[in-house]
């Protein structure tokens, strides 16, 4: 089927052009399929090459009898994004979402915890246990130097830069950036590899890895996720945590002590400043203390 042909040429298109992740073309396929399944459901002889702005419409009012606002807006996001992609690469003539509304979801702002419950979750780890200063190194880490879980995880030794102070990460759409890192987070990453990783046997594929589990190899996103919320557990801590939370605090609390934005962008690896600008809804405090200080009329 011809729509077939276009979604695969979507999907070389967001691989080799956009430079997505697999995880992230997926997410984007499944949203296409869902629309695909829609029609077949309702037994419409349409398909996304000759749909029209009328049947968006029907599927987005099933969308919205079991999504929520936030959902709904990605899943438009996308397919107007392939309909786009349809139009440019002459699979159709124009783009049936033109016209089409998100619906309005707000802006949602990132968890965040104080440096003393940071100080909680990491006073809870059993350093008499091996995997205790691994902990430690991983928490240290994540809220020095404000990584992705996938970032983490995927640390190597050769990206160490400790002498010059920085270490080498790699994002989204396998960008490169390099971020600082502190004297304070450099020393529990050397305990950690110099005391605890040397004992480890190794697999040969995760020679480089830094942060490895007890059968020697690369920890996975989930093991990350069960780490952090069982320290909050132990620390009594309620909120809810995940691995993210420790990069939401390491940016407000940046832009707290008064970091610069931009910088705060760079360190992130935000492509766009607007991702960052959540940030600065966090803690109203600071808006006014930059106008108290920088405003002639101050």
């Amino acid at each position: 089927m011809k729509w077939q042909n276009a979604l695969q040429d979507y999907r070389h298109y967001l691989r080799l052009e956009r430079g997505l992740s697999e995880n992230s073309i997926e997410n984007y396929s499944l949203d296409i399929l869902r629309l695909i399944r829609f029609l077949e459901v309702k037994k419409l002889k349409v398909s996304p090459i000759n749909i029209s702005e009328e049947t968006i419409q029907q599927f987005i009012y099933e969308l919205a009898k079991s999504l929520n606002a936030r959902s709904q807006s990605r899943i438009i996001s996308g397919l107007r994004g392939f309909f786009n992609f349809l139009v440019f690469e002459d699979y159709r003539k124009d783009n049936p979402t033109d016209l089409i509304e998100s619906p309005k979801t707000g802006r949602k702002l990132p968890d965040t915890i104080s440096p003393a419950e940071i100080d909680e979750l990491i006073g809870a780890i059993d350093l008499s246990k091996p995997e205790g200063e691994r902990n430690r190194a991983i928490l240290e880490t994540l809220y020095g130097c404000g990584l992705r879980v996938t970032e983490l995880i995927d640390l190597k030794l050769s990206d160490l830069f400790f002498d010059e102070g920085f270490i080498k990460v790699t994002g989204k759409g396998d960008k490169q950036r390099f971020v600082p890192i502190s004297d304070y987070t450099q020393k529990y990453i050397n305990i950690y590899k110099d005391m605890v990783r040397t004992h480890l046997s190794i697999k040969p594929e995760a020679t480089d890895t830094l942060f490895l589990n007890r059968r020697g190899n690369k920890l996975t996103r989930a093991m990350i996720f069960t780490i952090v919320r069982r320290l909050a557990e132990a620390a009594g801590i309620k909120k809810k945590i995940s691995p993210h939370t420790f990069r939401h605090s390491f940016a407000t609390h940046l832009l707290e002590n008064g970091a610069d934005l931009r910088a705060i962008q760079q360190m992130l690896g935000h492509e766009s400043i607007t991702t960052t600008e959540v940030y600065m809804h966090v803690d109203r405090s600071h808006l006014r203390k930059v106008m108290e200080e920088f405003h002639p009329r101050r």
